[in-house]
């Protein structure tokens, strides 16, 4: 018994120092572990951290879908449609043929976001409730996001005007650009995916334009022109518009790319003229919707 005592007895304490020395690593460990873990984070190393991250990644970016989400259908909400009726995708519009009780007109601005003259424009169209079509510069986009971004938020339609507004002839990729940039620059602003395309001056052959048809873009062009570009005084820049101005025209005007002082002091008294001959004031997108329901009609009656 004592030979077997001799030999328990350092067996004991060496397995005493074993616990003693795995409840010391566990201590350790417990206080390291804190220290590790940070470091993993910080700089994200190992897979399980790697695993977290991109879990994280993903629930931004299904945040910033849902966000996304949230702005088209605030859009839509305020009357702006992220695209056109699939017949007028890839047309040329002047101007739409509606029923006679329908007296609508479309007032369209150009060239904006622009500091001052489009903050003044829209202070006018707010104070006398009306809707309008802001054809935007890609590259003023880009400068003027908060500008951009009260047009939709206050209830305006948006659309692609090109990136620069370059008349000369462009080959394709040129064009492609010009056109898909201002559109993805509008929708990563405001949410808004434009179907509206309007060429700068009107020119139809130096290739934008073309782009935009082939894309199924709706092509808007207009049925009375302020030519305020030129800055007529502010009677000759109404007279410009009311000698042509009919039910279901489009109006010519520009907030941006210049002096608008003469727009936006004739902008009121437009709209009480028009208001006087029975006209109400729609965006670009809800005419189109007025003249695709009034086809719809008219079809179904044949």
């Amino acid at each position: 018994m004592e030979h077997n005592k001799s030999f328990f007895w350092p067996q004991g304490i060496l397995i005493t120092l074993l616990c003693l020395t795995g409840t010391v690593g566990i201590g350790f460990m417990m206080l390291v572990k804190p220290t590790i873990s940070d470091a993993r984070s910080r700089f994200n190393i190992g897979n399980n951290d790697i695993a977290a991250n991109v879990g994280t990644q993903q629930r931004i970016e299904a945040f910033k879908a849902t966000i996304l989400t949230s702005w088209q259908q605030e859009a839509q909400a305020k009357g702006i449609n992220t695209d056109v009726p699939s017949r007028f995708q890839g047309e040329t519009i002047k101007a739409v043929t509606l029923p006679s009780d329908q007296k609508v007109i479309a007032l369209t601005f150009d060239d904006g976001p622009w500091p001052k003259s489009t903050a003044q424009i829209l202070d006018i169209l707010k104070k006398n409730h009306i809707k309008g079509t802001f054809f935007v510069l890609g590259q003023n986009v880009k400068n003027y996001p908060d500008l951009t971004k009260r047009i939709v938020a206050e209830g305006h339609s948006i659309a692609n005007h090109t990136w620069h507004h370059w008349y000369h002839q462009m080959n394709p990729q040129t064009a492609a650009f010009e056109v898909a940039n201002t559109t993805d620059i509008i929708f990563k602003t405001t949410g808004v995916k434009t179907g509206l395309f309007r060429p700068p001056g009107g020119i139809m052959t130096n290739g934008v334009a073309g782009y935009a048809r082939s894309n199924k873009f709706a092509i808007i062009m207009w049925s009375a022109d302020s030519t305020d570009y030129s800055r007529p005084t502010v009677p000759r820049l109404i007279n410009n518009i009311f000698k042509s101005a009919k039910p279901g025209g489009i109006v010519l005007m520009h907030d941006g790319g210049g002096d608008r002082t003469h727009t936006v002091k004739a902008l009121p008294e437009i709209i009480n003229k028009f208001r006087k001959q029975g006209y109400e004031f729609v965006t670009i997108p809800e005419m189109l919707e007025m003249q695709d329901k009034h086809q719809q009609l008219l079809a179904k009656k044949k």
